[in-house]
């Protein structure tokens, strides 16, 4: 259930230097995103094994192809062992990793874990030349946000437990189910930090229950 405030909090960094956050490091930019968790104060880690997830409180889930990543976690268990810590545990993902957790895949369908309530059209938008950036507003207190679209994926459904934070052109751009939160853009590929923050409230709050 989305019943959780979409205000991040106004604690300083060093309140998140307790969460120990994963990015999944099979393919993208993984890397933009551990230093933007990091300048938000997590530790990060690099995840590239289905053991790896045991010792971290939530996970990244990065942009890149969705089915080069699927080819990778088919391996010695990964997708299995990815769905049950996705069903559980706090995950962020951007792009083809909100392709991923999606419950349906269009255009063309695809396997996803399947453990957020919507559906997800790849590359919606057009493809690598298509890529554009924009300011929209957000349910984020601090104003426009601004959001790096690069063959993203449309989202064209959400189910009734999912809160939409931004959109574009009236489709979800950010979106969050209890424990789960999805962009279709590129939020490492910015200065504002405000998603992460975001993610990192909800994995404290996931941890403390």
């Amino acid at each position: 259930m989305a019943s959780e405030s979409a205000n991040p909090s106004s604690s300083s960094a060093g309140s998140y230097s307790s969460l120990t956050i994963g990015v999944l490091a099979l393919q993208g930019d993984y890397d933009a995103h551990a230093r933007a968790f990091a300048a938000a104060g997590a530790r990060t880690v690099l995840v590239r094994k289905s053991e790896q997830l045991a010792g971290i409180d939530g996970l990244v889930m990065p942009g890149g192809e969705s089915t080069t990543m699927l080819k990778f976690l088919e391996q010695n268990g990964f997708f299995a062992a990815l769905g049950r810590f996705a069903a559980t545990t706090p995950c962020f993902a951007t792009c083809a990793g909100c392709i991923l957790l999606a419950r349906e895949v269009l255009h063309p369908p695809q396997r996803s874990l399947g453990v957020f309530d919507a559906t997800v059209e790849r590359n919606a938008y057009g493809r690598q030349i298509d890529s554009t950036i924009l300011t929209a507003p957000t349910e984020i207190p601090g104003g426009p946000l601004e959001m790096v679209f690069i063959r993203a994926p449309r989202i064209t459904r959400v189910g009734p437990d999912v809160e939409v934070l931004a959109r574009r052109d009236s489709f979800p751009t950010l979106a969050r189910e209890d424990h789960l939160l999805v962009a279709t853009f590129h939020p490492e590929m910015t200065s504002d930090t405000r998603v992460q923050k975001l993610f990192l409230d909800m994995v404290a709050s996931h941890k403390a229950r």
